[in-house]
């Protein structure tokens, strides 16, 4: 009998340890694999942070480095204009300088002769102390560099060699044009209610775009905002992939808040592209998840590893969607950006630049031998300038856009560009080739008709894509003077023109 009670307080003993200890191991493993989840979920934010970072930094980078390629594209169009007019006059040089801001659009554009004098539209001034690249006798490759006007906005100057240019005998070293660097962050802005930041710097940290990388970087050195954040071995690799161009990331903790910035190179300048997001961000859209998940492993501590391996899966699925909603919003404001960069603002058709991307496209067709139809249609508005001397710039906006609408009215089968301030061109292929010749005498013979009218009147000359044509633009030269030609026919009728 004492062998048996004992052997049953023994049982039940060992019954009752066994269970509170399998109770505080099931316990314990909830604890553990509770914090071994908010481990997992940081890294997990962490890496999904830079990754979608990364992404947005570079997305921004090539958009810069595209639009810098795109005025460089334009500044050698307008040099290779320039050589053409046998220039022998200053105001023959301003008059062409004239010309070449209104067919490329090159506000800012200018050139340098070798005594470093500067010619523009309006003036002439003497421009080595104001640019630095001008301080060498001789350029020998393009030059990015940014500067404070007058020690406020800062301005982006591209400048390019001109080895081959003389005017009047004499010759000229350089080109170049420069605008205002908030054009290149406007460009580059989109609302994502306050959750990531970036900023254009220089190699040295110089913030060049004018805008806070978060809430505790501000708009100046971003190393020296950085200098009692960031711990100083990440610190001085930070500084040291910016001295050499090498992207990278770091992360940081600011008022218990964890910070994520990515850099990357602008190809072809000293420009660094920033991006910051606040790693509280993801964590906030995770909360729900974390505290469903919390409320399991308290109310049923037995299936603990169970909910753990499927919260897990979700929370992996969750990251993975909401990396992939992000990048889907970021490739959205992409191609709204691209949409805008390609459209004429006043008239809705296609600008200079997405002109410019469908020449280059039209020459790798031809270089191919991929094409043997093609139309080019040059059209000039008459009296635009008349207009608004008269009767205002509204004015001579709705005339410009009247103009747009006719030429789209009749060239339903063409791609229409305005190229310039009162320049539109047509590109035919197919459908509006094939029926190219048909149009142009109906369109022509409403402009005669509007002469007397008093409505709108546009000039316009076309030709074709021969066998010995290189490029587009033998094309379009042929339509421009034959355009001109017309011009001078309707101004005979009676159609106002420019004087």
């Amino acid at each position: 009998m004492m062998k048996k009670r004992i052997t049953r307080k023994t049982i039940i003993l060992t019954a009752v340890i066994g269970g509170i200890l399998l109770m505080l191991t099931v316990i314990g493993n909830t604890i553990v694999s509770s914090r071994q989840m908010m481990t997992a979920t940081d890294d997990a934010v962490s890496e999904v942070s830079s990754f979608y970072l990364e992404a947005m930094a570079d997305q921004r980078a090539k958009t810069i480095a595209n639009l810098i390629d795109s005025n460089f594209d334009d500044m050698e169009k307008a040099v290779a204009f320039i050589k053409d007019q046998g220039i022998k006059t200053d105001q023959e040089l301003r008059d062409t300088l004239g010309s070449v801001k209104s067919l490329l659009s090159l506000d800012g554009f200018a050139l340098a002769d070798e005594d470093n004098i500067v010619h523009k539209q309006y003036t002439t001034y003497t421009g080595g102390s104001r640019h630095a690249f001008l301080s060498e006798e001789e350029m020998e490759e393009r030059d990015v560099s940014t500067f404070s006007n007058y020690g406020s906005t800062k301005e982006v100057c591209l400048a390019a060699p001109t080895p081959d240019l003389q005017i009047a005998g004499k010759p000229y070293k350089a080109s170049f044009v420069q605008f205002d660097i908030r054009e290149i962050i406007d460009l580059l802005a989109f609302d994502d209610e306050g959750r990531t930041y970036f900023g254009l710097y220089s190699k040295n940290g110089e913030c060049l775009s004018d805008t806070d990388l978060g809430p505790y970087i501000a708009k100046n050195n971003l190393f020296d905002s950085i200098k009692g954040i960031l711990p100083e071995d990440e610190w001085n690799t930070m500084h040291e992939n910016f001295s050499n161009g090498v992207e990278g990331d770091t992360s940081f903790t600011a008022n218990g808040v964890v910070e994520t910035i990515s850099y990357v190179p602008v190809e072809n300048t000293d420009w660094m592209m920033a991006a910051l997001i606040s790693e509280s961000v993801i964590h906030d859209r995770l909360q729900s998840v974390r505290e469903k998940s919390q409320t399991l492993s308290n109310n049923q501590i037995i299936f603990i590893l169970l909910f753990s391996g499927i919260f897990f899966l979700i929370l992996f699925l969750m990251l993975k969607d909401l990396s992939k909603k992000d990048l889907e919003a970021e490739k959205e404001n992409t191609r709204t950006f691209r949409h805008m960069a390609n459209t004429d603002s006043m008239t809705g058709v296609k600008n200079k630049h997405a002109y410019s991307d469908a020449e280059a496209y039209l020459n790798q067709m031809i270089r191919d031998g991929q094409i043997e139809k093609l139309g080019i249609v040059v059209c000039d508005i008459n009296g635009l300038k008349h207009v608004n001397d008269t009767l205002g710039h509204a004015a001579g906006d709705k005339l410009i856009q009247d103009a747009s609408t006719m030429i789209c009215k009749f060239f339903t089968h063409g791609a229409v560009y305005r190229i310039g301030g009162d320049e539109f061109t047509v590109v035919l292929q197919e459908k509006g080739y094939e029926s190219m010749t048909q149009v142009i005498e109906e369109f022509n013979r409403e402009v005669e008709g509007n002469i007397e009218k008093n409505e709108v009147v546009v000039s316009i000359g076309y030709s074709t894509l021969t066998s010995e044509d290189q490029c587009v633009h033998d094309v379009f030269e042929r339509a421009d003077q034959m355009m001109y030609q017309r011009k001078q026919q309707l101004k005979a009728m009676g159609a106002a023109t420019r004087s």
